[in-house]
């Protein structure tokens, strides 16, 4: 291990940059695990945002076809 950087005692996958005094994490399957982490949630947020849009969609949709029917049924009453 270089001068610059020193193991954290009593934690086996951590060490200290002396320059820095930053504690880095060098244990990589706990970086990717993290990752893959981050990627999942921004996946499942991408998702919501996706289904709220096709909700808005639909309640548009929604109010349209109400407004035609209320116009329909108006035209019927005035016949």
């Amino acid at each position: 291990m270089s001068d610059k950087l020193r193991k954290v005692e009593g934690y086996e996958n951590l060490v200290k940059n002396m320059d820095s005094k930053a504690v880095i994490n060098t244990d990589k399957s706990a970086y990717d695990r993290a990752k893959q982490r981050a990627i999942a949630a921004q996946a499942q947020r991408d998702e919501i945002r996706e289904t709220t849009r096709e909700i808005n969609n639909i309640k548009c949709e929604m109010h349209e076809i109400k407004s035609l029917l209320k116009e329909l049924v108006g035209n019927n009453n005035g016949d």
